[in-house]
């Protein structure tokens, strides 16, 4: 089972990372999330363990922005990447500096810009001419310097022949063109209250193709040298971006880092003999990657059914906490957790449900058509009561999902390290969003 239950991966088998998953829904209830920071460490380290010195990490806090999670990465020197500031008062409150926070995103405001040079962020990424201007003024009224990347438009590659990078957003959303870029980048040069680092490019996600990540790293590296040539300035930073991908099937292979160490280290060689790029550090922003496998997302099979022959296994949780299979329309992998002493499958007209161990549908609780987990899912013996494990569930979870629709408890979030299990973030029941709305008294 490759990528499943090895020391990258949280491992789901008769047990939860040495927890008895029972035990756990008893205490806790369900549905619930359930991180292992021991993996969550030991992603962190391998893939250190692939970048040359001069990479620095820092965590896209989007995949998953629970505080403790956040807080365990910062202890474990990860810097923070954000795209708001909600994202920027997290990393504070998980003890990572604004030193050590990369500030991304097309639809900044001016609180967030003001925020952002207030704390001192190691950048802002601006994408577009309009928020430099924007962010110019705001640093120049606090009597700031502002350090900033440029994001190229990943979608332009009109302008310059190392413009290669993977991907396309489809819209032009994030980043500026090629000729816009070089335009700010000549202007920021010579702005007292902009001090331009480098280039960001990034516009592909999931992605575990080496030669792929490789060449977009040294594309980004070829063109931001270009643009600081340009400009007339020393290239300090390229941010690269995230996407380094994990595997949501069986029969998919993770990302080869032995590969990735080597191809990036003969980047690292070329770019030392080059005196113009002695000084440089590359900045990765992984997510996903990080703690995508360290996760689990854990229900309760409710009810099983067979209607027209097919057979369905309703749970107690779904897209209102688990969007992703049905947005991306990528299924996550199941494993079944059996409970001692529960109940025999449902009756439908009559006849048993189906045959024990066939694929099933699984399905949540939602009066929706959207809310299914996986459409085939292979459970051997599922009965009602037994606890269903949605595998690498760790980024893109409950804050991708839609938690509000049809007025259910919001999952409690769990983490484990040294066998040692901890609430992180408690159960919200129903009740306390409506004593966040009021009735008009017209």
């Amino acid at each position: 089972m490759i990528g499943v239950e090895t020391s990258l991966s949280i491992a789901v088998g008769p047990d939860l990372a040495g927890l008895d998953p029972e035990g756990l829904a008893a205490r806790f209830g369900t549905p619930f999330y359930l991180y292992d920071f021991d993996v969550v460490e030991r992603r962190v380290a391998a893939l250190r363990a692939a970048l040359p010195a001069r990479f620095d990490l820092a965590y896209a806090a989007k995949a998953n922005p629970a505080l403790a999670l956040v807080s365990h990465l910062g202890r474990l020197g990860v810097d923070g990447d954000i795209a708001s500031g909600g994202e920027l008062e997290l990393v504070a409150r998980a003890g990572i500096s604004a030193a050590r926070t990369i500030f991304t995103g097309p639809g900044k405001n001016e609180a967030e810009h003001r925020a952002a040079v207030a704390a001192g962020v190691r950048a802002v990424t601006v994408e577009s001419p309009g928020e430099l201007a924007r962010l110019e003024a705001v640093a120049a009224a606090m009597g700031r310097r502002q350090p900033i990347l440029l994001r190229l438009s990943v979608g332009d590659r009109s302008r310059h022949e190392t413009v290669r990078i993977i991907g396309d957003d489809g819209l032009g959303k994030f980043g500026m063109s090629a000729a816009d870029l070089e335009g700010a980048a000549r202007h920021a040069a010579g702005s007292p209250h902009l001090e331009l680092l480098g280039v960001h490019a990034f516009g592909a996600s999931n992605l575990r193709d080496v030669e792929a990540l490789v060449g977009h790293v040294e594309a980004t590296v070829a063109y931001a040298s270009h643009v600081a040539d340009l400009a007339g300035t020393t290239l300090r930073l390229v941010d690269a971006g995230g996407g380094l991908g994990i595997p949501y099937a069986d029969d998919e292979e993770p990302l080869n880092l032995a590969a990735l160490a080597r191809g990036l280290a003969s980047l690292d060689a070329g770019w030392a003999a080059d005196p113009r790029l002695s000084s440089m550090r590359v900045l990765l922003e992984p997510g996903r990657f990080l703690v995508g496998p360290a996760g689990v997302y854990v229900c309760r099979i409710v009810d099983r059914k067979s209607v027209g022959g097919r057979e369905v296994a309703v749970v107690d949780g779904g897209i209102h906490h688990l969007l992703r299979p049905a947005l991306i329309r990528q299924p996550h992998r199941l494993r079944l957790l059996p409970v001692r002493g529960s109940g025999e499958p449902a009756v439908s007209g009559g006849s048993a449900a189906g045959a024990l161990g066939a694929t099933m549908a699984v399905a949540g609780p939602l009066c929706t058509g959207l809310d299914i987990l996986s459409r085939a899912a292979v459970l051997p013996d599922a009965r009602v009561g037994d606890l269903v494990a949605v595998l690498d569930a760790g980024a893109y979870g409950f804050t991708e999902s839609m938690p509000l629709f049809l007025s259910r408890p919001l999952p409690v979030e769990l983490a484990v390290r040294g066998g040692d299990v901890r609430e992180i973030r408690r159960r919200i029941e129903p009740r306390e969003f409506l004593e966040s709305q009021s009735i008009p008294d017209w």
